[in-house]
């Protein structure tokens, strides 16, 4: 039995509320039950209760014991005074305030249905299980699982907004700057993506857009900040590019001290940095004001049109300098879009929607459910269990439930869980 269980049965009433009755024999009827504290301070606040017919507004505490209390010490804590009741699964010791007045007490043991303790048992039983509910879900109603899905799509979106935010103010509300740092970061993947990170922010953004004009000179400033030009080649388009990069080092005074280098173990040929790289420079150069027509964008379709870029010339002959492949143009695939997408630019749709002050939640879940599911480990473990996604809204809410709820056993937060406790 965990505290949190008595949380979810006092907030949401999973108790026999009839005929209650205190320790001390009073009648108590409960008209609010109150609002959780997430904050230090009692575990509830607002609440409203009936005792012997005498109206009591407060806070109340849950506690597994009574003799809780004591043990935390809540008798010397001026922010227990306000508390007009002490709900506890078993009382083992009377409880006093600071002024020595007793607190009415509620146990709680007797009142909570059978099934639903049993569910909860077997809910949270010691078994190693990937996740608690696996033996179970299956079972749920599809629309509770879906609702429950959209939601934790919007939440995991808000949680990106905050990262977003931070970026925003760093980059001085410039929205083009800050573009320009979360694509970086996504073009370079799981593998790659605090090095282009770090690339992005070792330039001055009013130096990278002097670069636009030119591609050749973007791509330079790219690979010269990443180190590139550090080795030796006798490529003749290596040796083009490491000139211009020396003439604009010197002329902006550019440093890569601080830069994390990239790296090519274990990438396809397509995903190695230099192909990314230069993708990105080709459509930064082709679409200055890219942050604007991702804003006005509204369909799959017109994001695919956006990023149709691909790598310059010399890379459909090359993934690396000096050593020639066979001729293939190294366009962004629509998979690869798909990531940014995900990733990178409706988190900052949402963002920036919300800094206008206006809801675009409806377009966003619209255009992630165009989007296919993602593909990976905790995604097909999900899919193992249950049909789970078929979009990338529905795998993205999957990340944030495993992440922020079974892994840390939030079982009585997940709708999920609360459909399984009810039986």
């Amino acid at each position: 039995m965990k505290e949190d269980f008595l949380h979810y049965v006092w907030r949401f009433q999973k108790f026999n509320t009839h005929n209650l009755v205190l320790i001390n024999g009073a009648a108590l009827s409960i008209i609010k039950t109150g609002e959780p504290n997430i904050n230090s301070g009692p575990d509830f606040f607002n609440s409203k209760v009936l005792i012997a017919n005498q109206l009591w507004v407060g806070t109340v505490e849950i506690h597994l014991k009574s003799s809780d209390w004591y043990a935390h010490h809540h008798e010397q804590d001026p922010n227990y005074d306000a508390v007009i009741l002490h709900v506890v699964w078993d009382h083992d010791t009377d409880v006093f305030r600071k002024d020595n007045s007793s607190i009415p007490t509620l146990v709680l043991r007797s009142k909570v249905d059978a099934i639903t303790l049993t569910n909860y048992q077997n809910l949270f039983s010691k078994k190693l299980k990937w996740i608690n509910c696996e033996n179970e879900i299956s079972k749920i109603n599809p629309l509770i699982i879906d609702n429950w899905l959209d939601r934790l799509y919007l939440e995991r979106l808000q949680e990106k907004s905050v990262f977003i935010q931070e970026e925003l103010n760093a980059s001085n509300n410039h929205w083009e700057r800050l573009l320009f740092k979360l694509l970086c970061k996504n073009f370079g993947l799981n593998v790659n993506g605090a090095s282009f990170y770090s690339i992005s922010k070792s330039v001055d953004y009013k130096v990278i857009q002097k670069c636009f004009k030119n591609h050749f000179e973007l791509e330079a400033l790219l690979f010269g900040q990443a180190g590139f030009f550090e080795e030796v080649h006798e490529d003749s388009y290596f040796i083009f590019l490491k000139e211009k990069y020396g003439y604009l080092k010197s002329k902006f005074k550019l440093e890569n001290k601080e830069i994390i280098r990239p790296k090519y173990f274990r990438l396809r040929p397509i995903n190695f940095p230099s192909i990314r790289l230069s993708q990105l420079a080709v459509l930064f150069s082709e679409k200055p004001s890219l942050f604007s027509e991702i804003i006005i964008a509204k369909t799959q379709e017109d994001f695919y049109s956006i990023f149709n870029g691909t790598a310059s010339e010399y890379w459909d002959t090359h993934y690396n300098f000096g050593i020639p492949s066979s001729k293939r143009k190294k366009r962004m695939t629509k998979k690869f879009i798909d990531l940014l997408l995900i990733n990178t630019v409706i988190p900052l749709i949402f963002s920036y929607s919300m800094f206008q002050g206006k809801d675009k939640s409806e377009e966003i879940i619209a255009l992630t459910s165009a989007i296919s599911s993602e593909e990976n480990s905790i995604i097909k473990k999900f899919n193992l269990l249950y049909p789970f996604s078929k979009n990338a809204l529905q795998s993205q809410a999957l990340l944030q439930l495993k992440k922020k709820y079974c892994d840390n056993k939030k079982c009585l937060e997940c709708s999920i869980g609360n459909s399984i406790l009810k039986g």
